[in-house]
């Protein structure tokens, strides 16, 4: 039988395990996916800590995607066949051998990723480019500063911004995960936790404040990386891990600039169409080789605990993935 990592209450990681789970045969618009490749995220463990914003129905699986090969379709499904490559997304339930997800939730895989690559390319890729185009307005010639851009959207935003002709400055803690930044488009890389940011800041764009802030990071960074906006500059809060900041409210009035909520998931509810036009513009850059994850640490369904403590840490340069069955 099947086996998925299950809790039956929301609660630490410990509280997981390894279980049978049979998830049966997919309904009328399901696809069942044998799962070769699941993407671990911080996200993924706040959730399954009962610490997300949105808490799920018990007993639950975590994640939220993946790819791997169509085993069965539902009777109206006829956009997929078995034995197709294909990537997913979910609120919950992917940690697992065999899922069935919505039709709608499932597209065919980029042909020139591996598994462990298009499992974490959706959610974040998708993420960054709503958030630039859509919500900050980026254009070519402006400048991009990239907060957190050693993590999974942070990175995505390094590449997407690079690829619509913008100065791209990363911020990140880690000399590996600046290093990432770099190989990844960034014009240059700042050191997250240096006393002097702002002055690095400064350095890095001659001078020049910036016209859009990518932010997946929150608490302290936000004030001090709105200070660094110039006028008419758009500031797109994607996270907030680092805790929920408080802004005073005469800096969005002096600088005449904006502090942008990007929701993607709720996106895709009210406006399905041009979140649906947005995730092929993405995927078409896939194919072409433009944008590509970094995986930075595979682990195996059995070290599902290790695989979301390394995601819950946040110190790896690239994305966590938990490796399923057998890799084709």
């Amino acid at each position: 039988m099947p086996r998925a990592v299950i809790a039956d209450a929301l609660g630490p990681i410990a509280s997981y395990a390894l279980r049978a789970h049979d998830p049966g045969p997919p309904g009328p618009t399901q696809v069942k996916i044998a799962v070769k490749a699941a993407g671990v995220s911080f996200v993924d463990v706040l959730t399954a800590e009962g610490r997300y914003h949105v808490a799920p129905p018990t007993p639950f699986i975590p994640g939220s995607e993946c790819a791997g090969i169509v085993a069965a379709t539902g009777a109206q499904v006829k956009a997929f066949a078995v034995g197709q490559p294909v990537v997913a997304t979910g609120f919950g339930g992917i940690f697992a051998e065999t899922v069935n997800l919505p039709a709608r939730s499932i597209w065919p895989m980029p042909a020139n990723q591996t598994f462990a690559q298009a499992a974490v390319f959706p959610v974040s890729y998708t993420t960054a480019w709503h958030a630039l185009i859509d919500r900050g307005s980026l254009r070519a010639g402006e400048t991009l500063l990239v907060l957190g851009a050693g993590g999974a959207s942070g990175y995505a935003a390094v590449q997407i911004g690079k690829h619509l002709g913008a100065r791209v400055i990363a911020s990140a803690s880690s000399e590996a995960k600046r290093r990432m930044a770099l190989a990844g488009g960034a014009d240059a890389a700042v050191n997250a936790r240096s006393e002097s940011w702002r002055e690095d800041l400064k350095k890095a764009t001659g001078g020049r404040q910036f016209d859009v802030i990518f932010d997946p990071v929150g608490g302290e960074s936000t004030e001090a990386a709105f200070r660094t906006l110039g006028w008419n500059g758009r500031h797109l809060i994607i996270g907030f891990p680092g805790g929920i900041a408080a802004l005073r409210t005469n800096l969005p009035l002096l600088k005449g600039a904006s502090l942008i909520g990007v929701n993607l998931r709720q996106f895709g509810e009210v406006d399905l169409g041009r979140a649906e036009a947005n995730r092929g513009l993405v995927f078409a850059l896939a194919a072409r080789g433009v944008l590509m994850p970094v995986v930075a640490e595979r682990f195996s369904l059995e070290q599902f605990a290790a695989a979301m403590a390394a995601a819950a840490a946040g110190r790896s340069a690239g994305r966590i993935v938990l490796t399923i069955g057998e890799q084709e």
